[in-house]
């Protein structure tokens, strides 16, 4: 399992500390080498999403029937801790795990800005995510993953434990981001000028923007309701004074962003996974930047079309509305820009770009319904429906799950120098779309209908149509099981791959693979852009390397 040659070993004020991995021993240290973190965030984060996967196919055994199987307690935190693993423990620190393994091989660099706090923010991952875990089983919690107020309030010690699970877990985003940023700006190749990065870069350009200006206020408001609830002090608790809309606007301030934070890189991923397999040049790459940066600027205005219906001013509505139809138009600028880089293109259906083409036609539906939402008739009507809980797997499951199986399937030969089985990739894909939408796309007719979300008990009409979301959601689970068994045998013993098996131009395909301890042996320069394919397919993006390597990147 090992992706270096070697391991590098020293001792610091910070203590023992390696840099690279010779064994599988080494990815269960404190490592400072960001393909190692990469791997080690893969690996935990996936580990996290296969228990989330397995409480949602209990949620969906519950509701296989109208009356309730379970507590209304138990149901209520089998959701709460769900939502939290696959929102907190899965989509946002998988993504940075692409960031962490991608981001220094695209630019040319030998490792992060930061190698020790990049290691600490991994590490913060698995202590945040049992803190949250642990909370289920000392004290139930059943605020649902948005812990309103006052059900935030109420005794469980399982909720504490949930909020101080999630200030840990912001407070390793927002290093990362910090890393990230300093990382791109300052760490390039000679020659890679921002008209030339690629755009996973200029998506995790935005995507660590978003999250330096909004964890803050998550974590400040979290630290407020975690005061209120241990030593008495008043913020939300309306009997007292306080007020529970700060509590939504505080939190939806971060959470709405925090959807684009989870969706711009998996778009930084198709963008760069979409030419490769379409033999053909990126359509519009300036648009597709640009319309990165337009996303993270817009995001922080469109938080209140979450409370619609909460009381807030009536004539806030309006610009809110407007605002979240606004956003729609830097999204459809990336889609069009999408079809464009495909149309024509001699189209090669590998899995990464099956599930590419599955997050272009996901995603898309979840942005249309998000269109609808953002109208103040239309949510008022569905607020609080399973038109919602389908609108939100489009866009979280649909875009960003989707397109991190795109990459790890793209990646695989790169992280482990093996290739994977790809008959089992198309197995894997075909059972992912058809239970996915066999799960959600009936979500928006119940919705519509009237039926309530986060509910244990419902309306007899309601269960046949719940009873084909059950079995896609079964058929969703089941659908992991060729990916794992896949991912383990192939890494074990899968035919060895090429450096470059796809014949792709981005830098890190122009090293080994698995890449070495500090990923080039010399300093490449870059003399074009990364999507230039022009006449042929040979790596016209990189010339002769200016000099020799550096060494690692210090803190």
């Amino acid at each position: 399992m090992s992706d270096n040659a070697h391991t590098e070993t020293t001792h610091s004020a910070a203590g023992f500390v390696r840099h690279g991995a010779a064994s599988w021993r080494d990815y269960f240290t404190f490592n400072t080498d960001h393909k190692v973190i990469g791997i080690q965030y893969f690996v935990t984060t996936f580990t996290f999403f296969l228990v989330g996967g397995l409480l949602a196919m209990l949620i969906r055994y519950e509701l296989l029937t109208p009356p309730a199987e379970f507590s209304t307690t138990t149901y209520n935190s089998l959701f709460t801790i769900h939502g939290s693993i696959m929102i907190f423990l899965w989509v946002i620190p998988a993504m940075a795990g692409f960031g962490n393994y991608l981001v220094p091989l695209m630019i040319g660099a030998d490792d992060m800005a930061y190698p020790r706090l990049n290691a600490t923010s991994f590490w913060l991952i698995p202590i945040g995510g049992l803190t949250i875990i642990a909370g289920y089983f000392v004290g139930q919690s059943n605020s649902g993953w948005t812990a309103y107020p006052p059900l935030s309030l109420q005794p469980p010690v399982g909720q504490t434990l949930w909020i101080v699970g999630v200030i840990i877990l912001g407070t390793s985003s927002l290093l990362g981001a910090i890393n990230f940023l300093v990382t791109i700006a300052l760490m390039r190749a000679p020659g890679l000028t921002p008209g030339r990065l690629p755009l996973f870069c200029w998506a995790m350009v935005s995507t660590s923007l978003m999250a330096l200006f909004a964890t803050p206020v998550l974590t400040a408001a979290l630290i407020m309701l975690l005061l209120e609830r241990l030593l008495g002090m008043n913020f939300f608790n309306v009997n007292e004074g306080g007020d529970p809309l700060m509590w939504q606007h505080l939190f939806w301030f971060y959470s709405h962003p925090a959807v684009y934070i989870m969706v711009l890189p998996g778009m930084g991923l198709v963008s760069e996974i979409l030419p490769v397999f379409s033999r053909k040049p990126v359509f519009g790459y300036k648009a597709i930047a640009a319309s990165s940066m337009a996303i993270a600027i817009i995001g922080f205005a469109v938080w209140g079309h979450h409370m619609f219906t909460s009381g807030m001013n009536p004539w806030l509505r309006i610009p809110f509305m407007l605002g979240s139809m606004v956003i729609a138009v830097p999204t459809g600028v990336k889609i069009f820009n999408w079809l464009g880089t495909i149309w024509g293109g001699k189209i090669d259906l590998k899995t990464p770009m099956l599930f590419a083409l599955g997050f272009l036609g996901m995603f898309t539906i979840g942005g249309l319904s998000g269109v609808t939402l953002a109208s103040v008739p239309v949510d008022i009507h569905v607020t609080d429906t399973y038109y919602v809980v389908a609108h939100l797997h489009y866009v979280l499951f649909g875009g960003s799950v989707f397109a991190l199986y795109a990459a790890l399937y793209m990646w695989f030969p790169k992280i482990t120098g093996r290739m994977y089985n790809e008959a089992w990739g198309k197995i894997h894909f075909w059972l992912n779309f058809v239970g996915f939408n066999l799960t959600f796309l009936p979500m928006h007719w119940l919705g519509l209908q009237g039926m309530p979300r986060r509910v244990a008990e419902y309306a007899p009409q309601f269960q046949t149509v719940n009873q084909i979301a059950s079995i896609g959601g079964f058929l969703l689970g089941i659908s992991a099981l060729p990916f794992l068994v896949n991912a383990l045998v192939s890494w074990a013993r899968g035919p060895k791959a090429v450096d470059n098996p796809w014949r792709s131009l981005t830098l890190e395909w122009q090293t080994t693979s698995p890449p070495p301890v500090h990923n080039f042996a010399v300093t490449p320069v870059v003399t074009h852009g990364p999507y230039d394919y022009g006449v042929g397919i040979a790596p016209t993006g990189v010339a002769a390397p200016a000099a020799a390597a550096a060494a690692p990147a210090g803190d």
